[in-house]
């Protein structure tokens, strides 16, 4: 489980093929130590620890993975955001995440306001349902604050701060981020329906 506050940016190394998976080595953040099995959200996605050297560590995905969210159109030098799992002691910046991608988001348009700009994502539209105004969602990994929210649409103000610290400053119109809406919404759908 995760927070939210990305904790740094890193590149893609290297990027393999193996049967229907595909491996990627992503450079380790300096002072960063990470064992076998640890789990860190690349780009928003709960990842497994294969192995980890004193310069990169690596991350295998499975094909529904590479389907779900835009980490299958990474390559070499590309930039990911990362955050390491919480501990029973963290501190919870953001907001609750999992890691468990629901769909991928397009960004329609980002306008200035400020030293923010405001994002408007467009989304598949039955994820609609779990996003409510001055509500939490991940986007790439990101805690952000819903601002107002539509049937297929949100939009999101991002500080400059977090613009800076994540992929998200480098992201325009056009470019895809995972989505993965509060949690807490979709089990409160489950108990109603139950």
């Amino acid at each position: 489980m995760f927070s939210g506050i990305v904790e740094t940016t890193s590149a893609v190394v290297r990027v393999e093929e193996l049967r229907e998976q595909r491996i990627f080595h992503i450079e380790k953040p300096r002072g960063w130590r990470l064992r076998e099995g640890e789990s860190v959200s690349v780009d928003g996605v709960c990842s497994t620890v294969q192995k980890s050297n004193a310069h990169a560590f690596k991350v295998v995905y499975m094909p529904e993975t590479l389907r779900r969210t835009t980490l299958g159109g990474l390559k070499a030098r590309d930039r990911v955001n990362l955050e390491r799992c919480l501990s029973l002691s963290s501190l919870i910046g953001g907001h609750l995440v999992l890691g468990h991608v629901d769909a991928t988001a397009r960004i329609a348009r980002v306008h200035p306001e400020g030293d923010a700009k405001i994002h408007t994502f467009e989304i598949p539209r039955p994820l609609s349902r779990y996003i409510v105004e001055k509500g939490s969602i991940a986007v790439d990994g990101v805690s952000l604050t819903v601002v107002s929210s539509k049937p297929g649409q949100f939009t999101a103000s991002l500080l400059a701060f977090t613009l800076r610290r994540t992929t998200l400053g480098r992201k325009g119109p056009g470019h895809r981020v995972n989505i993965e809406v509060d949690m807490l919404a979709k089990y409160v759908e489950q108990l109603v329906k139950r």
